[in-house]
């Protein structure tokens, strides 16, 4: 609630006259004996300033003498102010608050190149917020690129020295290492890499007896082991037997990633080996049957593509029911392959499962041999892998960066203090022009309104101007409002006798 200049000679004059003052009190007993409000008195209790041209505000501020006030009308008026500005702050800013009023546009009308901005500034929001849910429905989607990994195989054969035949324990062996890295990686080795050592003597599951260690630089690479779901080393079985002719490795939950696989072995003989690489695909892909490879032009791929692909083959052929919608009539080639001549679209994916097979895995024919310089050879092999886009985490940046948006909203608070400004600059223009077109007409219509908002201040009740008047008291209510009134002394009297002498009212 804004200002106010209630008449203070008027509540002075009403003070010093004492019929004045019994008003005050009949409306009183009005209010308490009728029980209701007489017709025309609701529209004064929420009656506030409607002085044409103010809208319920002063221009001249808080600073404005109030000696016309009543006792505690001031501090009343001070707590209404404070719970509206608490109010005004929590309200939360709309659109609308940053529009100019029509007035404001016509009186300057340079202020229509802020309300284009503004109307930019709405279709850029929209195009932002659209790109923004196009970029969440994208990362719901796995995000692949495919790119090169080169694997590297390099045999060491360690020959014992002349001079050191004689000693016990020394023989001659190799050492395979299996390491690798993405093309575009490949000259960005960190320092730290270090090798999984396998065992010389192992069957079945490999232990990682040399985990690598984590990379301390700001930018790290990602670990060879993590394109693997699992390594298999087939050596010679006629040279090493058995049980000591493969080398596995397999992923689990507590798998430590490396940047490459070492394998050692006593000998000095050249030595075929056959290494099998299963990648790890994310999310999963499967091999489909030969015969639904055929039909749908697929080899490897997720289970979603493939069902996509196995619709769009039924919408190409017409093979969905005219009547029964959910019905697939198969033909010749679907009853080869899922055994049937009809069957719900609901059930493909559970006849899929039992063609959807493992991927093959990657398998490299590798010879290690000892007849090359210094006994070292190195073997490169350009293998192709799906890695996450780029893009994908920068598109996670974006949704997530709220440094940008600070910024907007304390640019909104200032625009918004702006306009409330321009708005309260209006209405202080207003007022001063309407004082200024008829004053007499202007300071009547504006104590009425001080009046208007004095008796809510006040909390006072009935209409002065009609209780001084004796036919008001006349008429037919107030007979009601005597009996009433009587009725509710007699039952408050009545009340406080009984718990004067102790007894219980029934």
């Amino acid at each position: 609630m804004a200002t106010r200049f209630p008449a203070s000679a008027s509540m002075q004059k009403m003070a010093n006259n004492p019929q004045q003052t019994s008003m005050f009190q009949r409306s009183q007993f009005q209010q308490q004996a009728y029980g209701m409000a007489r017709p025309g008195n609701s529209s004064n209790t929420s009656m506030g300033i409607r002085m044409q041209g103010t809208s319920g505000m002063h221009p001249y501020g808080p600073s404005v003498p109030r000696a016309g006030l009543v006792p505690g009308a001031a501090a009343a008026l001070e707590q209404a102010r404070r719970r509206q500005d608490a109010k005004n702050r929590r309200r939360k800013k709309k659109m609308a608050d940053k529009i100019l009023p029509q007035r404001v546009r016509d009186l300057v009308p340079e202020s229509q190149a802020y309300m284009d901005l503004l109307a930019f500034e709405r279709k850029l929001d929209a195009t932002i917020m659209r790109k923004r849910l196009d970029i969440q429905e994208a990362l719901k989607r796995p995000m692949k690129q495919k790119k090169k990994l080169r694997i590297y195989l390099t045999t060491n054969f360690y020959v014992p020295r002349p001079e050191t035949e004689d000693e016990e324990n020394i023989v001659p062996s190799w050492e395979l290492r299996v390491e690798g890295r993405l093309i575009e990686e490949r000259n960005s080795l960190a320092e730290d890499n270090k090798m999984i050592a396998i065992p010389l003597v192992t069957t079945g599951q490999l232990d990682e007896t040399t985990p690598a260690p984590k990379a301390d630089g700001p930018r790290q690479k990602r670990k060879f082991s993590t394109y693997f779901k699992s390594l298999v080393i087939e050596l010679d079985r006629e040279l090493y037997g058995p049980d000591n002719h493969l080398v596995e490795w397999h992923r689990t939950s507590s798998t430590q990633e490396t940047d490459g696989f070492q394998v050692k072995r006593p000998g000095e003989e050249n030595v075929k080996c056959t290494i099998m690489f299963l990648l790890d695909y994310q999310p999963p892909q499967y091999k489909l049957d030969p015969r639904l490879a055929r039909l749908m032009g697929i080899h490897t791929q997720t289970r979603p593509v493939i069902v996509n692909a196995i619709w769009q083959y039924i919408k190409t052929h017409n093979l969905q029911d005219s009547h029964e919608r959910e019905y697939i009539n198969c033909d010749r080639y679907f009853q080869q392959i899922f055994e049937c001549n009809r069957m719900k679209f609901s059930e493909i994916p559970q006849r899929l499962s039992a063609l959807l097979l493992p991927p093959d895995p990657i398998v490299i024919n590798h010879l290690i041999s000892k007849e090359t310089p210094e006994n070292k050879r190195t073997t490169c092999y350009d293998i192709d892998v799906e890695v996450d886009d780029t893009l994908k985490a920068q598109m996670q940046s974006f949704l997530l960066s709220t440094a940008s948006q600070n910024e907007i909203t304390a640019y909104d608070n200032k625009i918004y203090e702006t306009v409330e400004t321009i708005n309260q600059l209006k209405i202080n223009r207003e007022f001063f022009l309407g004082f200024a077109r008829d004053p007499p007409e202007f300071i009547n219509q504006w104590i009425q309104s001080q009046s208007q908002d004095l008796k809510v201040m006040t909390d006072v009740v009935g209409n002065p101007e009609e209780e001084r008047r004796a036919d008001f008291f006349h008429l037919p209510w107030s007979q009601e409002a005597v009996c009433r009134y009587f009725y509710g002394k007699v039952q408050q009297k009545r009340a406080e006798l009984e718990q004067a002498l102790g007894i219980r009212g029934t």
